[in-house]
């Protein structure tokens, strides 16, 4: 499988508007952030997971013009704002993406975006919505999730399996749970959110995702949903074998 991170940013990307890029280096284009968001691929299938504000730029950077699925995390405006962007996929595949999210997500994005599932007037819908099942086929890659506490709320977590490997995406979260350990473990690739290294309420902080990571005995570990409090050089200097910073257009291969 091959992952892209198409955003490894938070909520306010990096640098924060009022060109704030707190203790990250300008000059280090590893430190710009967009909103958080992957491709997950395997044979002719081509995952995205949310659809960030920042879509449209990474689908161009990336030079993606079609996903056989998309996957919606929660419903927070940074992973799922960029939903219009969709709607250039549709046309140029001449029928709606298909979309998938847990029931609370699909209710939630189903009542927001109304018109991109149902269009209105002279157009036509944008994207399907379907619930999310643990186990379920999309195309060549298998899908098991959980339900991740997110605050109030909780996110979907994910596993990617295909020919015999295995990756986990898990991004806004703040507890770990028992069924999370069982889905993470053993992964050939983890992508998690390490928002800081200061503690946050509904994200965990850097040191929390690198001892869940040796927890779930992940072989390499990519961390993502970074403030601009993550230097890139500085992290990469610090972490552990098996752990880096993840940052925009970064592919890998599990």
């Amino acid at each position: 499988m091959k992952v892209r991170i198409l955003g490894s940013g938070t909520s306010s990307g990096v640098p924060r508007i009022g060109n704030d890029w707190g203790s990250c280096d300008p000059t280090d284009p590893r430190n710009r952030r967009t909103r958080a968001s992957v491709l997950v691929e395997a044979g002719a299938t081509r995952i995205l997971v949310d659809t960030s504000p920042d879509l449209r730029e990474q689908l161009l950077a990336a030079d993606v013009a079609d996903v056989d699925a998309v996957i919606w995390t929660h419903d927070h405006a940074d992973h799922c704002h960029g939903i219009d962007d969709l709607r250039q996929l549709m046309h140029l595949r001449g029928a709606p993406v298909r979309g998938l999210a847990d029931w609370k997500t699909l209710e939630r994005l189903r009542d927001r975006f109304r018109y991109v599932f149902e269009g209105g007037g002279p157009y036509r819908p944008t994207a399907t919505i379907e619930p999310l099942r643990d186990g379920m086929a999309l195309g060549d890659i298998v899908v098991r999730t959980v339900n991740q506490p997110h605050g109030g709320i909780t996110s979907a977590g994910l596993r990617f399996e295909h020919g015999g490997k295995s990756v986990g995406y898990a991004t806004d979260f703040n507890v770990f749970t028992d069924e999370m350990a069982t889905l993470y473990g053993d992964l050939d690739l983890w992508v998690a959110d390490a928002l800081r290294r200061e503690p946050h309420p509904t994200h965990p902080h850097l040191a929390q995702t690198l001892a869940w990571s040796q927890q779930c005995r992940a072989r390499r570990t990519i961390l993502v949903h970074m403030d601009n409090s993550m230097d890139y050089r500085s992290l990469m200097a610090e972490l552990p074998e098996g752990v880096e910073p993840g940052h925009d257009g970064m592919e890998i291969v599990a």
